[in-house]
């Protein structure tokens, strides 16, 4: 079936997000029908403020709600100070950024420490830390990795690179990797003890929120990641005449490649530069995060990997 067209809207309060929201089961709203369709009887239905009750979906009796108001209040919990920017669609998913006050330097220009966080409540993109999801943490005994800001166009970019132990470790798996493949590396930093394996069919609110705090802990101190390597190499690499078609290589629909390319051109002239690998693939992050499109948010998390990838490997041969 194919998804609904959806342009992400952008605000920086909470209040936009979290509404109430809560399961409806079918039962209760058609007493009078015998419910077939074992496998999904609970509706997922929200009321964004001064708005009407929306149904996002049709889930299974295992499926628990994640309401943001949970992860607003563990990150309030943990942050005294930060910015939030939040991207959402009005099918019910979001990717929140939380902009920490540490900044890096990549070139000429400052980016902050940030994390983002995404959530849906159409069951469309999971919840995730850093592009991670709550299972593949949890299995794999990682914490998550980085994520940076970007203001000229605020642009959230992804840790890709984080869980590979070294640089050189990164390149040979781009060496080695199969076409498209984002299959992460060894990772660089083990799970605490304190952090429990927990099932999503078993998800309370209280667990969750427990997990989210202890996997977010630290995540505002300033440390080196490896993506951040990436990225400067990224700015150092001119993009040359033999680069100039990149673009249409990239595992990204044309129409988000014109955009990506009018938005590389825009920030050519913003920033008085040349074009660089790095002002590329803030092209095409910023034309996924902010074009219209059916793509579900989590899959442009996942094209966004695919381009890092590409392009990396593009730059370090």
């Amino acid at each position: 079936m194919t998804y609904i067209s959806a342009q992400p809207h952008v605000s920086n309060s909470w209040d936009d997000i979290c509404y109430p929201v809560n399961p409806v089961w079918l039962a209760d709203i058609l007493p009078d029908y015998d419910i077939i369709a074992t496998d999904r009887q609970q509706l997922v239905v929200g009321q964004p403020a001064g708005g009407r009750k929306m149904i996002f979906g049709i889930q299974s009796t295992d499926y628990d709600i994640i309401p943001n108001i949970l992860i607003r209040e563990v990150v309030d919990k943990l942050f005294r100070e930060y910015d939030l920017q939040i991207k959402y669609t009005t099918t019910g998913e979001f990717s929140i950024s939380i902009i920490l006050p540490q900044e890096l330097s990549i070139g000429g220009e400052r980016l902050q420490r940030s994390m983002i966080l995404t959530n849906s409540y159409n069951g469309k993109t999971p919840f995730s830390i850093q592009g991670q999801t709550l299972t593949t943490m949890l299995d794999n005994n990682i914490k998550p990795g980085s994520s940076m800001y970007r203001a000229v166009c605020q642009n959230g970019l992804m840790g890709w690179a984080d869980s590979f132990v070294a640089l050189p470790d990164y390149q040979q798996w781009l060496e080695e990797r199969p076409q498209g493949k984002v299959r992460k590396g060894t990772p660089a930093v083990k799970k605490e003890p304190g952090v429990r394996k927990i099932h999503h069919s078993r998800l309370t609110p209280e667990l969750f929120q427990q997990q989210l705090y202890e996997l977010l802990a630290g995540q505002n101190q300033q440390q080196a990641t490896l993506t951040a390597t990436v990225y400067e190499h990224f700015q150092q690499r001119s993009v040359n005449r033999s680069d100039e078609n990149l673009l249409k290589t990239l595992p990204i629909p044309v129409q988000l490649a014109k955009q990506a390319y009018e938005r590389l051109r825009l920030e050519q002239r913003l920033l008085g530069a040349d074009p660089s690998y790095w002002l590329m693939y803030n092209a095409v992050n910023h034309a996924l995060f902010n074009a219209r499109s059916s793509l579900t948010l989590n899959d442009r998390y996942k094209l966004d990997e695919r381009v890092f990838h590409q392009l990396a490997a593009s730059s370090f041969a």
